[in-house]
């Protein structure tokens, strides 16, 4: 059985993970930020993130800048940008108040290419759970900003990538 969408269903139903999958990670990552260092051993005082970018967008980057390299949003205001990169890949920019990106948003649907690997992330391997799912955030505070892996579990996992600005 497959199941169709429509291209503005399918817009919606990513942009409503990508907004889920924020809220989530932002909840989840935040009291779990300690635990995903001591988890993984690392000490992130003096390093700086390995995923710093995506798609030559960076944290501190203008939203004409962010665009510039993006492309036209799908879904665009003064606090976040909704990409959609193909149908296997979106992003969401959330902007500061001065209009600076503050938080780069990935998410990797099932199939998807160019997926990167949790050590081209986290800087690390990332022990699976028993059920396929993976997360880990790592905190580099002399860099001023977080970053996150996160998989979801099942047969159709979407991956998803964030690096936000501490404030």
């Amino acid at each position: 059985m497959m199941i169709h969408f429509s291209k503005k269903s399918f817009i919606q139903l990513i942009r409503f993970a990508l907004i889920i999958g924020t809220q989530i990670l932002l909840a989840t990552g935040l009291s779990a930020t300690a635990q995903g260092q001591k988890r993984s051993g690392q000490s992130s005082d003096d390093e700086a993130p390995v995923f710093r970018e995506y798609r030559g967008v960076q944290i501190g980057m203008t939203v004409e800048e962010a665009r510039k390299k993006l492309g036209d949003p799908k879904d665009k205001s003064d606090d976040q940008d909704f990409f959609v990169i193909n149908d296997k890949e979106a992003a969401q920019i959330v902007y500061d108040k001065s209009h600076r990106v503050a938080t780069l948003s990935v998410d990797y649907m099932s199939g998807a290419t160019g997926v990167p690997l949790p050590k081209a992330v986290v800087g690390s391997d990332i022990q699976a759970k028993p059920d396929g799912s993976m997360y880990l955030m790592v905190r580099y505070p002399k860099a001023g900003c977080w970053v996150s892996y996160s998989k979801t579990a099942g047969d159709t996992p979407m991956i998803s990538v964030t690096i936000q600005k501490i404030n």
